[in-house]
């Protein structure tokens, strides 16, 4: 079969779909919803193409070849509508990529890494983080003015972290073990980094109860960061910060425990169904519209495969 793709002829089995014959011959069509391999339904529009010769805009991750199409990958009608997809997906996604601790560290500490393990009370990797990224006999939180505990989000709830003393502490503490552990934060300013926003005041009063651990942080930074393919695309896309604002009405840092290590964090899920049409009586929709949800049912969670995290395309779904 032949088909047009952005001004040149090519023949493609017809066997699969257009996203992927498409990749298949060099295309990087982007996809939030679709995983090879995976069942899945259309939804987040991000991997739009055109097709000239009848004028629509077509999902390729769920649209078949046809004999004749004239298919536009990359022109700035197609690219706006992604962009467009992507930012309406951003607007009800609630999640700080990044920590502001780590953000605004001079050292280039990544402080929200030491002081997660510290929380889990692996002090030997957190000592070995703090470690790796600076001089642990010099350290430069001894005479810093702390920005990180300026920036710290739990100063917006009641007192802010103490950081710097907590660094301190982990400095002096010979005894600790050295594992293997990189701490050096490599926050790029051109990549795509969304915000939390402000907390309401009934956030605030939850937060104060549920984060109650040593440190008091509020663990901001994603953990699923660095695979998150809505972070990536919208880098991809030129897109600095969410064009509508954030109006998402889950829950802030609400992280649901589901089996073994893995986690679901409701706020970061875009309701792509990935997890609920590869699940079996696990993952299930509530609601419709705008109010639709992605659940998991207590009596299902151990239904669930916590490799299920490989195919989520934020960081919604996480382990540990």
């Amino acid at each position: 079969m032949k088909i047009k793709v952005n001004g040149k002829e090519i023949d493609v089995t017809g066997q699969n779909t257009l996203i992927e014959e498409l990749r298949n011959i060099g295309y990087d069509i982007p996809s939030l919803c679709y995983d090879s391999g995976a069942s899945h339904q259309a939804s987040c529009m991000v991997c739009m193409v055109k097709n000239v010769a009848n004028g629509q805009m077509i999902p390729s991750c769920s649209t078949f070849p046809q004999e004749g199409m004239n298919i536009e990958t990359d022109t700035e009608e197609v690219l706006s509508l992604r962009r467009m997809s992507l930012e309406l997906l951003l607007s009800d996604h609630r999640a700080d990529c990044e920590a502001p601790c780590t953000v605004v560290c001079p050292a280039r500490i990544d402080v929200a890494q030491v002081i997660l393990h510290y929380d889990r009370g692996d002090k030997d990797k957190a000592y070995s983080l703090l470690a790796s990224a600076t001089d642990i006999d010099n350290l430069p939180c001894k005479d810093c003015k702390a920005p990180c505990e300026k920036a710290c989000r739990r100063g917006t709830v009641d007192k802010c972290v103490s950081v710097r003393d907590m660094m301190m502490v982990l400095a002096e503490a010979k005894d600790l073990r050295v594992v293997e552990a990189k701490s050096v934060a490599n926050v790029s300013k051109d990549v795509f980094s969304s915000k939390l926003g402000r907390y309401s005041d009934a956030e605030k009063e939850w937060l104060k109860e549920v984060y109650s651990q040593p440190s008091r942080c509020l663990h901001c930074a994603c953990e699923g960061r660095d695979k998150c393919k809505l972070r990536q695309f919208s880098t991809n896309a030129g897109i600095k910060a969410p064009r509508y604002g954030v109006s998402s009405h889950q829950i802030v840092k609400e992280q649901i425990h589901v089996k073994g290590s893995l986690y679901f964090e409701p706020a970061k899920c875009i309701r792509c169904g990935l997890c609920v049409y590869n699940t079996n009586d696990g993952f299930t929709f509530k609601h419709r519209g705008f109010d639709m949800q992605v659940v998991i049912p207590e009596e299902s969670k151990n239904n669930v495969d916590e490799k299920i995290a490989d195919i989520c395309p934020t960081g919604a779904l996480f382990t540990v």
